[in-house]
């Protein structure tokens, strides 16, 4: 099922492991998750898995990312959110992630290997904004529960001057699948950091 009303802003971006189902109308991106799929590289677990839904955007240089998202959470490990994407080793994804009946905010950044790092809820909320800032060779994690005031979540480096693809993503490693959506979904350039001081020293 896809819907083409409103495509902006999801309309010119590219299906990473297309999901089955997929609408947008008014602005707003809802998927039925493909079940059995998850983003991890080795560690802890043993296992490499790379087939969550994502669809992306391709960009270069420096940016910030925003977007909302929601979700049907019901089995252990759903999960929806943001990522952005190198390549196959060299990825991150942020976002909502329900592990044993509570809902967290978490975090996965992989070189090679991922590691997981997770804020706990003390109750299951509606919606969640996570924004990406993506400065010289880090990028800043932010979440905020009301797409207002942020909280920064997690400093990562990853690697600069090479393009990267961001957009929203989403897996159920667990369960059967579940559904997910997302919206107010943008990406804002940045100046490059180096160059406006190599500009300001050279005036």
């Amino acid at each position: 099922m896809i819907s083409f009303s409103d495509m902006k802003p999801f309309g010119s971006m590219t299906w990473f492991n297309e999901p089955e189902k997929w609408a947008v109308e008014n602005g707003t991106l809802t998927i039925e998750v493909t079940g059995q799929s998850d983003y991890w590289r080795v560690s802890h677990y043993g296992f490499t898995v790379d087939d969550g839904p994502f669809l992306y955007s391709e960009r270069g240089g420096e940016f910030e990312v925003s977007l909302k998202v929601k979700g049907n959470y019901k089995n252990r490990f759903d999960q929806a959110g943001l990522m952005l994407r190198i390549d196959h080793e060299n990825w991150i994804k942020a976002g909502v992630e329900f592990v044993e009946g509570h809902y967290n905010i978490s975090a996965v950044v992989t070189h090679g290997k991922s590691d997981w790092s997770v804020i706990k809820l003390e109750k299951p909320i509606e919606a969640l904004w996570i924004k990406a800032v993506r400065r010289r060779d880090a990028v800043e994690l932010f979440y905020s529960l009301d797409g207002n005031d942020y909280t920064l979540m997690r400093n990562a480096w990853f690697q600069d001057n090479v393009p990267v693809k961001v957009g929203p993503v989403a897996a159920a490693p667990d369960g059967s699948g579940f559904e997910a959506s997302f919206s107010d979904f943008t990406i804002k350039h940045l100046p490059d950091a180096r160059r406006l001081e190599w500009l300001e020293s050279h005036k």
